[in-house]
């Protein structure tokens, strides 16, 4: 059974950065693949970034200007933690942020393609 918990979340004004990490426990953590979604009130969870299991691929949602160039993902497989460097922070990017983890079929955008989550760290970005 493979454990994440998030944190880094908090409040902070828009242009601001904030670094979510997602750290797990209770695996192999250097097999599984992770993902970082987000939540806002009343939407759907909505695909923000991707790494694969060695830290070599990375995927990031293809909503115009809504994370690329914004957003980083990246993993210390020693320190069993995957990051999400989040620059130049908007009120929209508000939402609980989510990290998951993938042990087989992997499906890097889908919420359904991956096996664990974690409880969530909530960013809000005032304007």
């Amino acid at each position: 059974q493979v454990q994440l918990v998030e944190s880094g979340g908090g409040l902070v004004q828009a242009g601001g950065s904030l670094r979510l990490s997602c750290a797990a426990s209770g695996g192999t953590f250097s097999r599984y693949s992770v993902g970082w979604f987000r939540q806002a009130p009343g939407k759907e969870r909505e695909f923000v970034a991707a790494i694969n299991y060695r830290g070599g691929i990375t995927y990031y949602s293809d909503y115009a200007d809504f994370v690329k160039g914004r957003f980083t993902i990246s993993r210390d497989n020693a320190k069993n933690t995957v990051y999400l460097q989040m620059n130049s922070l908007k009120p929209e990017d508000t939402a609980v942020y989510y990290c998951s983890a993938a042990t087989t079929g992997w499906g890097p955008r889908r919420v359904s393609g991956y096996d664990y989550w974690g409880q969530g760290t909530q960013v809000t970005v005032s304007s």
